[in-house]
């Protein structure tokens, strides 16, 4: 149990400053940073636990979880800031804080330069010793997912519907390519603002020969985590199936209404929802190594 693993995860905590002034350094250059890490943490704790088995590269005997064909549009910028905050914690105090912990306080940390909410960061974490592409299949919600599916997902992983609506506020900021949406939009009934599905359209138009063309997943605030993609989603401003999938579900549309209304609401329980997920499914003591370099197992 997630309770039971509290006082292991406390014994590291005084390793890592509280404040890194090495990942704020890369958001100020490369303002995707925080929404590639958030993505990333997501990535690596949803489908199997937080155990960093996303970070490591593929080897000729075996396809790991990051050249899944889910994971592949991962930013880079993620995956950099974890390396850079390794490497300097290696030269520091060697062999002692994880791949996983790393992800998980680098996630907070670059939440709160983009005007999220802060909380605490349990650590103690281990790093998993296998990743595997074959185990991903169907664990990581989709944005093409129907919203009954996506709350299957995170029941089964202990999740509420208000936890799941919590953590969709994810999409406050990042971006997301045309191919995950672009299908969808100027057909009927699909919920979007017809002037914002024309200017999508626009925006997309060369996408199948540029797929890297993107569009920020909140067009109002994208840099600032903030409350306003639920305000978004009620006005048909929501980017991806599932943003509009929690405005016409009954089970969803009265959390969406509720962090519509209320920040400080939102912001307390996507702290207290994002400090859960990063317990989830945790390694500690001999289940899982402390790795030395994070893109490999020892």
């Amino acid at each position: 149990s997630i309770s039971l693993n509290h006082k292991l995860l406390l014994k590291n905590m005084s390793k890592i400053p509280r404040h890194s002034p090495r990942h704020n350094h890369k958001q100020i250059t490369t303002p995707t940073t925080a929404a590639a890490v958030i993505r990333l943490f997501f990535h690596d704790c949803f489908p199997n636990g937080c155990d960093a088995s996303v970070l490591i590269s593929s080897t000729p005997f075996n396809t790991a979880e990051r050249d899944s064909s889910i994971n592949l549009s991962l930013p880079g910028d993620g995956f950099d800031v974890i390396v850079r905050a390794k490497t300097a914690l290696e030269l520091a105090c060697p062999n002692t804080v994880s791949c996983s912990d790393i992800i998980s306080v680098a996630t907070r940390d670059l939440l709160v330069t983009v005007g999220g909410p802060y909380y605490d960061v349990y650590l103690g974490r281990r790093d998993s010793r296998t990743s595997k592409s074959s185990l991903l299949n169907d664990l990581l919600p989709l944005p093409s997912s129907p919203i009954s599916k996506l709350i299957h997902q995170f029941e089964s992983r202990g999740f509420t519907v208000q936890e799941m609506v919590a953590l969709s506020g994810a999409h406050s900021i990042g971006f997301s390519h045309c191919k995950e949406f672009a299908g969808r939009v100027g057909r009927n009934n699909t919920g979007y603002n017809p002037r914002f599905a024309v200017a999508l359209k626009k925006a997309c138009a060369n996408y199948p020969k540029d797929p890297t063309i993107s569009v920020f997943n909140d067009i109002i605030t994208p840099n600032k985590f903030d409350n306003m993609y639920y305000q978004n989603i009620p006005k048909g401003l929501g980017l991806l199936e599932s943003d509009h999938g929690l405005y016409s579900d009954p089970r969803t549309r009265p959390f969406v209404d509720l962090y519509a209304k209320d920040q400080d609401r939102f912001f307390k329980d996507f702290a207290r929802a994002m400090q859960k997920l990063s317990l989830y499914g945790i390694k500690t003591g001999r289940r899982g190594e402390i790795r030395r370099r994070c893109d490999a197992i020892n």
